[in-house]
């Protein structure tokens, strides 16, 4: 059991039910009464972060997340299928862990996969950007540019996302993967 005085950045903890880890944290010791603990938690399946104050007395259970690197293969039926590429052992996981950001997934990307001691799978880490090509999008129309908006566009993975109106069917952009937007067209 780790206690309010264990808490640091990065540690993994069972809170509700549910594993969180401690995003940031501040120690408070009022003039009266007793120390507590300011903290930022973001539970780790669902990436919701919520604010949390911890009293002295209050104890919880420390969990070890182990992260290893994994390469995406291809999806089967409701799993993806990953490929640890020292030993090329497969292994399937629940694509649901992924949740509306498995449209960013190419094969062979590589993904760093989250899992507890005891081998269950907690979450599926993309890379910061991916690069896609673009299947489908409205034809670019002169004085389109004038406008700072911008075009629907869908990817080759079936992503829908905003691009400028340069952005033409073939084209490669790169993407950020924690909101989904585009960045820029990638060479």
């Amino acid at each position: 059991m780790a206690t309010m005085a264990d808490i640091r950045n990065g540690m993994v903890i069972e809170f509700k039910d549910d594993l969180y880890e401690v995003i940031e944290f501040l120690h408070v010791k009022p003039g009266k009464g007793p120390a507590f603990l300011r903290s930022k938690l973001k539970n780790i399946r669902t990436g919701r972060v919520l604010e949390n104050t911890f009293r002295e007395s209050d104890t919880f259970n420390e969990v070890r997340i182990e992260r290893t690197k994994k390469e995406y293969l291809y999806r089967d039926g409701d799993f993806l299928v990953l490929m640890d590429s020292d030993n090329y052992e497969q292994m399937h996981i629940e694509a649901s862990l992924l949740g509306d950001k498995e449209n960013l997934l190419t094969e062979n990307m590589e993904v760093i996969v989250s899992a507890t001691p005891d081998g269950k799978v907690v979450g599926i880490e993309l890379p910061t950007t991916v690069v896609q090509t673009i299947a489908e999008c409205e034809p670019n129309l002169k004085g389109n540019t004038a406008s700072g908006s911008g075009k629907v566009a869908y990817t080759e993975t079936g992503l829908r996302l905003m691009v400028p109106f340069f952005v033409e069917p073939g084209d490669k952009i790169k993407i950020d993967t924690r909101t989904g937007e585009y960045i820029e067209r990638a060479n």
